[in-house]
C-alpha cells in the first residue's frame, strides 16, 4: 500500500506536470519517503478510468496533478468504488481555472512560491470533509455546474482546442482565449428551461422558469470561473448547494466582477442575484443546451433532464487556515 499515489496530467499547465514528475524522486527522498512508499504515473486518456481504479485501491492518498477536470475524473471514479470514505484526495493545480485549488488554499502557495514548494506542503497537509454530489447518478460534482453563456464559452473553447485553433498549452494564452470567446458568445441565453429545487425539506420546493436567462449556476464551493464568487454563503461540507439564476448579462458581469468585494458583493448576492441554498434540484432544458460540470464541457451528454443530488463526503487535502 502506497502512502501517496500521484496521477499526473502531462499536458496541463503547459507541461508543468512533466516537471513535477521529474523532481518527485528528489522531493520524496528529501522528506524521508522510501521509493516503495509512493508512486507517480502519467495519465493516459484512453486508460484513465483504469488508472484511477488501480490508484485508489493501492494508496492512502491520491494526488491528482492537473486541472479541475483531472480531479473531477478522480472523484467520479471514487463514487463508484468502495474507497470514497477511505482514500484522501489531493490536488496540484495546473489547469486554467483552478477553482477547487483556490478554496482549498492550494492555489496561492503555488502562484507565490512555486510548484515544488506546493508539493512539499501538500505532503504534510491535513484533510477536511468535502461534499460530493452526483449529476444524473453518474458524474461527480465537486465545484460547480452551469447551463447558459459560461457553458457555451467552455464548449467553444474546447472545440477550438480540439481543432487546433488554440495551439498553446499556456495558462495565460488559455485565459485570453476565454475572453475572446466571451465577446463572441456574449448574446447567448437559455432557449428554454425549468428549475425545480428542494430546499430545507422535501415539502419545500421552489420552481423557476429559466427561459431567456443568461445562465444558471449551481455551486458546491465559493469559487467560479477562475476565482469569482456569485454565491451568498457557500460551505463545502454543509450538505447544501448554492444556486444562482442569472437573468441578464448585466447581472452576470456583476456576479463575476464584484462578487468578492466586501459589503458590495454581500448586497449583490443577497438581494439582486438571490443565491438559494438547496438540498437537490432538477433542471429541464431545451435540446442540445450547453452545459458544463467543473469546467468540463458535457453538452449533449446528459439529456434534457438533469438531476443533482447529494452523494457523500470525501476527505480533501487542504492548506486553508
Amino acid at each position: 500500500m502506497y502512502k501517496f499515489f500521484f496521477l499526473i496530467n502531462p499536458v496541463s499547465g503547459g507541461g508543468q506536470g512533466k516537471v513535477i514528475h521529474k523532481f518527485l524522486p528528489e522531493i520524496m527522498e528529501s522528506m524521508d519517503f522510501k521509493s516503495d512508499e509512493w508512486k507517480s504515473e502519467f495519465t493516459r486518456k484512453e486508460a484513465m478510468n483504469e488508472q484511477i481504479k488501480d490508484a485508489i485501491s493501492s494508496t492512502e492518498t491520491l494526488i491528482a496533478v492537473g486541472g479541475d477536470g483531472t480531479v473531477s475524473s478522480v472523484l467520479s471514479m471514487m463514487l463508484s468504488s468502495e474507497y470514497a470514505d477511505k482514500v484522501h484526495i489531493g490536488l496540484i493545480p495546473l489547469g486554467t481555472g483552478n477553482d477547487l485549488a483556490r478554496v482549498l488554499g492550494l492555489y496561492k502557495p503555488f502562484t507565490d512560491k512555486g510548484l515544488l514548494y506546493l508539493v512539499r506542503r501538500l505532503l504534510m497537509a491535513k484533510s477536511r470533509p468535502f461534499d460530493i454530489w452526483t449529476v444524473n447518478g453518474k458524474y461527480a460534482l465537486a465545484n460547480y455546474f452551469s447551463a447558459g453563456i459560461d457553458a457555451r464559452i467552455a464548449h467553444d473553447f474546447n472545440q477550438d482546442r480540439a481543432t487546433g485553433v488554440i495551439s498553446s498549452n499556456s495558462v495565460i494564452a488559455n485565459k485570453l482565449h476565454y475572453v475572446k470567446r466571451f465577446f463572441a458568445d456574449r448574446a447567448y441565453h437559455l432557449k428554454s428551461g425549468w428549475l425545480s429545487m428542494v430546499e430545507n425539506t422535501p415539502e419545500l420546493i421552489e420552481n423557476v422558469d429559466l427561459t431567456g436567462h443568461t445562465t444558471v449556476i449551481v455551486g458546491n464551493i465559493p469559487s467560479f470561473a477562475s476565482g469569482a464568487n456569485p454565491f451568498f454563503k457557500s460551505d463545502m461540507s454543509d450538505g447544501y448547494l448554492e444556486v444562482v439564476c442569472v437573468p441578464n448579462m448585466l447581472n452576470f458581469l456583476l456576479a463575476i466582477a464584484v462578487g468578492n468585494i466586501p459589503v458590495v458583493g454581500y448586497f449583490l448576492k443577497k438581494y439582486l442575484l438571490k443565491s438559494r441554498k438547496v438540498r437537490s434540484l432538477t433542471l429541464d432544458l431545451a435540446d442540445n443546451e450547453y452545459i458544463q460540470l467543473d469546467g468540463e464541457d458535457l453538452s449533449g451528454k446528459l439529456g434534457n433532464r438533469i438531476t443533482i443530488q447529494f452523494a457523500c463526503q470525501m476527505r480533501m487535502l487542504t492548506l486553508e487556515e
